[in-house]
């Protein structure tokens, strides 16, 4: 791996690292097979991923004719490597002994460890022999869509493939490895400004939140659309917040502290709502929902923006959705990708089909979504919104800190990287678009806001 890395460090050619020897095995994090039931009985808060994410060699094995080998410099945590290593709401491996019974190739992937991780960026070490578009020593980053382009429920939109899979999740040989298997179909140009980390982190969330607000699947948001936006610092809301701003929206968004008001305010959206300054209780008990604390959000709305919002950009789920419902505009649209405080969500209809509002579900991004996501963080247009960097050996601490809420944005991980702030190819790019703009979590992190 050493000389992998002084290559890739050295700016060696690409001929020069397609002569490199690949390893057979790669340092990664995993979970285990025989570990599934390790949480038995154990509240989901106080499941701890640093006991069940392991550190360590995994065999790789021989690559698909579509796919590639990277040496994946950073990757990031999602949401997705917590459930993982919590095992909620199920165990991973079950997706992979599917993703086993489809083909030889699929079989690979049924082992008695799952490597994860959702986010990469990385150098081409290997591609397969029907790989066209990518070549050894190409600078990339990875999209999580993992589809089979032989099923033609594919070939409108990725996402409806009747085996769409999220890689790294529901495959195995993720991006929290020194090494990572990936479909060619999956590699996107590194932007050129950003370090490894930087560029790491905005793949999953950033191409989510595309789709949901502006690909031609979800939301479409217009100019001067109102867009209500829960959790608007957090990993997806950070991307929608911006996108928002971008694309001549205006948001509104939702915080829990004073700290994240301020952080909202620095990324130019002026109207902001603290829930726990406002105090919201949406659920009087377990299972009655307060009419009187939606009105009382859909007032402070108004307030704030003098209209109801054309989209609520909904990812929490059970504790907010009744809300959401409500807020939006008579036709407006409420889109969610996620239901994180749970599934089980519960609305009064009425709020619904009386005043004709459409509930629209939106889950990652297809190719082209991912794509276009990642030119517009390409020109500047849209920063990352990392705010920490682990290394891989503690990748358990990072996820714990996501699973408890306690990182702001995205947080990296360093793999192959030896240090934070490498892997910069134009730095005269990073100094048009400001080192102030794209370092702006890092920053809030660090309490300089």
């Amino acid at each position: 791996m050493q000389e992998i890395l002084d290559a890739i460090q050295s700016g060696a050619s690409g001929e020069d690292i397609a002569n490199l020897d690949v390893p057979e095995s790669t340092r990664a994090a995993h979970v285990l097979r025989s570990e599934a039931d390790m949480w038995e009985g154990v509240d989901s808060w106080d499941k701890d991923p640093r006991k069940s994410l392991h550190i360590g060699d995994i065999p790789l094995p021989e690559i698909a004719p579509d796919e590639a080998v990277i040496a994946v410099m950073a990757s990031s945590i999602n949401f997705n490597t917590v459930w993982t290593s919590i095992f909620e709401p199920l165990s991973t491996f079950g997706f992979l002994d599917r993703l086993g019974k489809e083909s030889v190739w699929g079989a690979r992937h049924a082992q008695d460890f799952h490597a994860v991780g959702s986010d990469a960026s990385g150098v081409v070490l290997r591609t397969g022999s029907a790989v066209r578009n990518w070549h050894p020593g190409d600078r990339i980053v990875v999209h999580c869509n993992f589809v089979d382009d032989q099923d033609p429920s594919a070939h409108n939109d990725s996402m409806l493939a009747a085996n769409q899979r999220i890689w790294g999740f529901e495959t195995n040989y993720g991006g929290l490895a020194d090494l990572a298997i990936v479909k060619a179909n999956q590699l996107m140009p590194k932007p050129e400004h950003l370090t490894w980390e930087e560029s790491a982190v905005n793949g999953l969330c950033a191409s989510t939140s595309y789709r949901m607000l502006v690909g031609n699947h979800a939301g479409r948001m217009k100019q001067g659309d109102n867009v209500f936006i829960w959790g608007a610092t957090g990993g997806i809301g950070a991307y929608a917040t911006q996108l928002v701003l971008n694309g001549g929206g205006i948001p509104v968004g939702v915080v829990s502290s004073p700290e994240r008001v301020k952080l909202l305010e620095a990324m130019g959206c002026e109207s902001a709502i603290d829930r726990k300054a406002e105090g919201y209780k949406f659920w009087s008990d377990e299972h009655t929902q307060d009419e009187r604390e939606w009105r009382r959000l859909g007032k402070k709305v108004r307030e704030l923006i003098g209209e109801d919002p054309d989209i609520v950009f909904e990812h929490p789920g059970r504790n907010t959705m009744g809300a959401s419902v409500f807020i939006a505009k008579k036709g407006g649209k409420i889109v969610t990708c996620a239901a994180t405080s749970g599934y089980m969500i519960e609305y009064d209809n009425r709020h619904l089909w009386m005043k004709l509002k459409s509930i629209i579900s939106s889950h990652f991004a297809n190719y082209q979504e991912a794509w276009e996501m990642n030119r517009l963080i390409d020109k500047g247009a849209i920063q990352p919104v990392m705010s920490e960097v682990f290394d891989l050996e503690h990748s358990g601490a990072a996820a714990l800190k996501v699973h408890h809420n306690e990182a702001e944005g995205k947080i990296g991980v360093l793999c192959l990287a030896p240090e934070a702030g490498l892997g910069i190819t134009d730095p005269d790019k990073r100094e048009r678009i400001g080192e102030d703009k794209i370092t702006l979590y890092q920053r809030f992190a660090r309490g300089e806001l």
